[in-house]
């Protein structure tokens, strides 16, 4: 029995690809950074969090399976180690695409599993350099008025229309969409859920 903390639909495609079944079961947390917290520490401090909201939530519901798995992650778009949220408005998003412009920054996505008692909790961090070309201010605007910056960390989507900005990527593509699958796996196995034998039985 898997609860996925997350309300994402990108997170909730991709641990699809993984596992069959799984219940959905967002956790709301304060996500506001600690003073002086580095972006990792940050990161898995979240999915660590949100892994231990959703199974307290979950307690409280009235047909609990014992056995239930909890997995949670969190991602963070991080330029000069400063930690870039979702935008609030029009003006949050041109500072960010502004800030990204031209260069490279870093997508930082942790990941968390853990039973619902908490005995066993288990991390992973996984950091991604994705390489943006030069985006003019009215790119910027016209992007904005697509709706896809709103609820994105940096304020871009990479495997939507945000992908246009995109020149290059090094390191895990799911883990900057959301969930990185390769070490979602490889945690999902040390909880007894083997993905390839999940989704290959009828």
């Amino acid at each position: 029995m898997l609860v996925l903390a997350s309300a994402s639909p990108r997170r909730k495609e991709l641990l699809s690809l993984l596992v069959k079944e799984f219940e959905v079961l967002p956790a709301d947390i304060d996500e506001t950074p600690n003073h002086q917290e580095k972006a990792e520490e940050y990161v898995v401090r979240m999915a660590i969090e949100k892994a231990k909201a959703a199974s307290l939530k979950y307690q409280r519901q009235a047909d609990v399976n014992t056995s239930a798995i909890f997995i949670a992650s969190d991602t963070s778009v991080v330029v000069d180690g400063c930690i870039l949220g979702k935008p609030a408005s029009l003006e949050d998003s041109r500072s960010m695409l502004r800030l990204l412009s031209g260069r490279s920054h870093q997508v930082i996505t942790s990941l968390c599993l853990c039973n619902l008692e908490h005995e066993h909790v288990a991390t992973k961090c996984v950091t991604s350099d994705v390489l943006f070309r030069e985006i003019s201010d009215v790119e910027i605007d016209q992007y904005w008025k697509t709706n896809e910056p709103k609820d994105k960390a940096g304020s871009y989507g990479i495997q939507g229309l945000g992908s246009v900005f995109v020149r290059s990527i090094s390191g895990s593509y799911s883990a900057v969409v959301g969930l990185p699958l390769y070490e979602t796996a490889q945690l999902l196995t040390q909880f007894g859920i083997h993905s390839l034998e999940e989704m290959s039985h009828e």
